[in-house]
């Protein structure tokens, strides 16, 4: 670890379920690249606080993740087209004082349907309705997908999602499977639902491809349960390298070629 000093730039992740991926990601990289940059993850019960925060140090940026994502909009002074557009941040980024937002996950999400070759004309089952469930899919309206449903049972939101993109909302989960199951909830996620599978294992055996968003761990239950079946998978890993290589851009101004985040996300998932 270097040596720290007064002028180092320090960027700070914000999140529900702090975990370690994002801190040694962008870490490594800085070391490996000699930036003097530090990054440090923290929870908070107090967001208007900690934002007030960011511009008082002077702190360079701020990843944002659940539930922070939708609530921070109103505490930022700027929202690039990629956060205004589906009214949720993931990345915020401060210029002496003044905070713009982004949201990397939606780059990152269509990145993956492309590299994945995930045919447009399949259908769609997605849970979940928060910020990042907004991210998700925005990205799959944007690569094409007609037919998709959004299984929220909180019906405001999940219908409010849904009507935005021209999609169907369910409450209760569909007795017909999908090509294409995502996980946008926190099922499967370290902590109290570690052991929940997002999805019955009927639906899943139905699909084609199974996409969890869930980063933590990369092998959720529903990850294991599709590979089990040697159906393709999408993993949250692979979401979270990716947006935070684009993160990383924004707050050092540095593009990272695709071996730099692949070694760097092989090492922050060593002690995730």
């Amino acid at each position: 670890m270097p040596i720290l000093h007064k002028d180092m730039q320090v960027c700070i992740s914000l999140s529900g379920r702090p975990s370690n991926l994002g801190t040694r990601f962008h870490n490594y990289l800085y070391d490996e690249l000699g930036l003097p940059f530090l990054y440090k993850a923290f929870t908070t019960d107090d967001l208007e606080g900690a934002v007030r925060g960011i511009r008082a140090l002077g702190l360079r940026g701020c990843s944002v993740s659940m539930p922070f994502k939708e609530a921070i909009i109103p505490l930022v002074d700027h929202l690039e087209p990629s956060a205004a557009a589906i009214a949720s941040v993931n990345t915020v980024v401060n210029d002496d004082g003044v905070l713009t937002a982004a949201n990397t996950d939606y780059d990152a999400v269509a990145a993956l349907l492309r590299s994945h070759e995930v045919d447009a004309r399949a259908r769609v089952l997605v849970r979940g309705s928060g910020g990042m469930a907004k991210a998700v899919v925005a990205a799959f309206r944007g690569a094409g997908f007609d037919e998709v449903t959004v299984l929220a049972r909180n019906a405001r939101a999940g219908a409010e999602l849904a009507a935005t993109y021209g999609y169907a909302h369910l409450l209760d989960a569909p007795h017909v499977g999908a090509d294409v199951l995502v996980n946008v909830t926190p099922l499967g996620m370290h902590g109290a639902d570690s052991e929940a599978l997002a999805f019955d294992e009927r639906l899943i055996e139905a699909a084609s491809t199974v996409f969890d968003v869930v980063a933590v761990p990369a092998e959720t239950p529903l990850i294991r349960a599709a590979r089990d079946r040697g159906i393709p998978v999408i993993t949250g890993a692979e979401v979270i390298a990716l947006q935070a290589a684009l993160q990383f851009e924004r707050y050092t101004g540095v593009r990272l070629t695709d071996d730099q985040v692949r070694r760097a996300a092989e090492f922050s998932r060593v002690e995730a």
